[in-house]
């Protein structure tokens, strides 16, 4: 928690008003169209940082309440959104409406919750039988990486190294200010925990970058960042 605390004014300046190159250039189209797809009346936010999606929800006409641990990012939320349901919680100790949710969003918050078993067991008991969880996370290669991005050695093309890719671990992670730690695991790592719950895996995709700028977009394409998964909770 208290990474992104410390973290949490150069984060609020790295997302702006419209957020980054991976949420608004790869994630924000097929997220939104999962969420459409699904028309939940209430949706929880899990790891909501400034409140971003919620707000983007909130302009379809869906009640949305937002947890994250960081005070600040939940007061910029508050801020931006008077009206929202924001609340300061981890979510492995989260205390939240049994069932009252329809549809439970984790949007690259996944790899910021240290025990994610702890965490699964609270946010699906807030999904009500027959709802839904929506997942967007890191890849398992991406956390698996020797160092943040791309080697560009002195002879040869650039590439991406990954090394101890099934070792489970806290990854620390920077960059324009932000310093925190992710977590690293391998995808069956998250794949046996929601199938061990009981979830219906309904989709899963590694969408590519579909906008800003063409070197960037071309570089990620070539080693995406990001899956998204829609799951279903047994009626």
């Amino acid at each position: 928690m208290s990474d992104w605390e410390d973290s949490a004014a150069a984060w609020i300046a790295i997302q702006g008003e419209s957020g980054d190159f991976g949420r608004v250039h790869v994630l924000d189209t097929p997220m939104l169209a999962l969420v459409d797809a699904i028309a939940p009346a209430r949706v929880l936010d899990v790891g909501c940082g400034e409140g971003r999606f919620c707000r983007m929800l909130g302009a379809r006409g869906m009640a949305t309440t937002g947890i994250d641990p960081a005070v600040t990012l939940i007061g910029q939320a508050q801020a931006l959104h008077p009206d929202g349901d924001y609340r300061v919680a981890d979510a492995e100790t989260m205390v939240v409406e049994p069932g009252g949710y329809d549809l439970a969003v984790c949007y690259l918050s996944l790899i910021d919750m240290p025990d994610l078993d702890a965490a699964l067991d609270r946010i699906l008991a807030a999904i009500r039988p027959g709802g839904h969880l929506l997942i967007a996370n890191l890849t398992s290669f991406n956390t698996a990486a020797v160092h943040l991005g791309w080697l560009k050695p002195l002879v040869g093309e650039p590439s991406f190294p990954i090394d101890h890719y099934l070792e489970e671990r806290p990854r620390r992670t920077a960059w324009q200010g932000v310093d925190i730690i992710n977590h690293h695991r391998p995808l069956k790592r998250y794949m046996q925990a929601l199938l061990g719950h009981g979830l219906v895996l309904t989709h899963f995709d590694e969408p590519p970058a579909t906008g800003g700028p063409p070197d960037k977009r071309d570089r990620y394409n070539r080693v995406p960042n990001f899956h998204i998964m829609a799951w279903r909770k047994p009626a």
